[in-house]
């Protein structure tokens, strides 16, 4: 008995080497636990908020340890802050009260973030052993509940919503466990108003689309994503050379599909059990391949990041509106951290910057071209199609340096591709990885399906009884079970 205690203890503890995912068993049978109770709590307001709020604490904690403690205190701090500054006696400061709330969340990014980054630049100047760290863990998701928090209370400062008086209320927010670690990054304006709503209602059009949401990204997490990375995209990345350019060009074919589901496959799964506890957010990828431009791509992948950019950056830099050669600086700057948000390395800023220079030109060309001036549906069919398999191409040459270990593998791979590329090895190779071409084809087939289409086998799937839909989860996970590997594979967004 008491070994069957410790096991049980050793599993609900934390363990670094294996952080707690939606798509790991454990969390299923937990979230079912915790689904019990939740119903007999759809009119006790504030038990609910205590319920999850401690149920989203207990899942952090799961994923990164007592880094949970941080988390407390950057909503303790940040609710304090909004809270001063509606102070009458403080309006003269709100804005170095802001400047502080600021300071702090952007110390501890840059402390957990880029301390190893700067260490490495001082020592490349200076020399090895100039500078010496202990290793720094990076807290899973910091990046998603700072933004979270920041854009509150910037948005306080701006007076576009009042600060909360409940402390527990805005813990539920910053904490909320379905988009706490990898996003996508919800709005306080947004999120805030539902926190009390009573009684809580989870409609038929709401249950249905939330197991829609949570089948679809289990199957674009577990069985494309995790399945094409494992089996090959990580091979051709590891090395590039032991392969010819045909498999180095489908390895960037393939991490172009594999990133798209694994983080809108976590996305989708967010949403969905949102959903089932009775809040509604935005959807956070909308075909992203399907863009003609590289600013319609930009719209339409990572929406709550590139909104959140736009908005509490862009825009504070002067975004447009100060002429377009700062238009065109604001672009670039806004890009360039963003790829250093995405990693402290020159390759992310590399690849921030080729986003940028692509935004700046295309902004460029609409303005001084009119017929560019078109966009979307509105574009003429052969230059959306021509859009559409330009943006992606440039799209997966900056994903090499989003996704390659070091500048050296980048330099492999494109020498591979553009002088070794080898067209007799490709029946070879395409039948040596069958199910891996048919992965992608499927992947790809299904991102380029109509949205008429989606939507439809959504509003299929809203209509069937309650048992087809638990049917339809069960296959899925069966499904799942059946094919994934042994170790439990991260979201690739947890590192950001």
């Amino acid at each position: 008995m008491p070994e069957t205690l410790q096991a049980i203890l050793d599993l609900l503890s934390y363990d670094p080497k294996a952080p707690l995912i939606f798509s790991s068993g454990l969390f299923l049978f937990l979230f079912l636990g915790f689904s019990l109770f939740f119903p007999l709590m759809r009119r006790r307001v504030m038990l609910r908020i205590f319920y999850v709020t401690l149920f989203s604490l207990y899942f952090y904690y799961k994923s990164s340890g007592l880094y949970v403690e941080l988390l407390l205190l950057v909503a303790t701090l940040d609710w304090g802050f909004a809270r001063a500054m509606a102070m009458k006696r403080l309006q003269k400061c709100r804005g170095w009260v802001l400047a502080a709330s600021l300071l702090i969340n952007l110390g501890m990014l840059c402390y957990y973030k880029y301390t190893h980054f700067f260490i490495d630049i001082a020592n490349q100047i200076y020399g090895q052993g100039f500078l010496e760290f202990r290793n720094i863990f990076l807290p899973i998701g910091i990046s998603f509940f700072l933004f979270q928090s920041m854009s509150y209370t910037i948005d306080v400062y701006r007076r576009k919503i009042d600060p909360l008086t409940s402390w527990i209320d805005y813990l539920f927010f910053v904490s909320f466990f379905p988009v706490l670690v990898a996003g996508p990054i919800i709005r306080a304006r947004d999120f805030i108003p539902q926190i009390r709503q009573n009684p809580l209602r989870v409609t038929k059009e709401m249950f249905g689309t939330a197991i829609f949401l949570i089948a679809t990204g289990l199957f674009k997490k577990c069985v494309i994503s995790d399945y094409i990375s494992l089996n090959f995209v990580d091979r051709i990345f590891d090395n590039p050379l032991l392969y010819s350019g045909f498999e180095n060009l489908m390895g960037v074919y393939g991490y172009a599909l594999q990133i798209y589901c694994d983080f809108s496959g976590y996305s989708d799964m967010a949403l969905g059990i949102a959903l089932l506890l009775g809040f509604r957010f935005h959807k956070n990828f909308d075909s992203p391949y399907k863009s003609a431009t590289i600013t319609e791509f930009w719209r339409r992948w990572h929406i709550s990041l590139s909104s959140w950019l736009k908005d509490y950056l862009y825009i504070s830099l002067g975004g447009n509106r100060k002429g377009r050669f700062r238009q065109y600086l604001n672009l670039m700057l806004t890009m360039l951290l963003g790829g250093l948000w995405h990693g402290a390395a020159f390759r992310f800023v590399l690849w921030g910057g080729l986003h940028g220079v692509s935004l700046a030109i295309h902004k460029f060309v609409m303005s001084r071209f009119s017929s560019f001036k078109t966009v979307g549906a509105e574009m003429p069919r052969w230059r959306r199609i021509g859009g559409i398999v330009f943006t992606f191409h440039l799209v997966c040459f900056s994903w090499i340096f989003f996704r390659a270990g070091n500048m050296s593998v980048c330099k492999d791979m494109l020498h591979q591709i553009f002088t070794n590329f080898n067209f007799a090895l490709i029946p070879q190779v395409i039948w040596g990885y069958s199910a891996i071409f048919a992965l992608l084809v499927i992947g790809y087939l299904l991102h380029f399906t109509s949205e008429k289409w989606e939507l439809g086998v959504q509003k299929f799937v809203i209509s069937l009884p309650l048992v087809c839909k638990a049917l339809i989860l069960i296959v899925i996970i069966w499904f799942v079970m059946q094919i994934k590997s042994a170790e439990i594979q991260p979201f690739i967004y947890f590192q950001f």
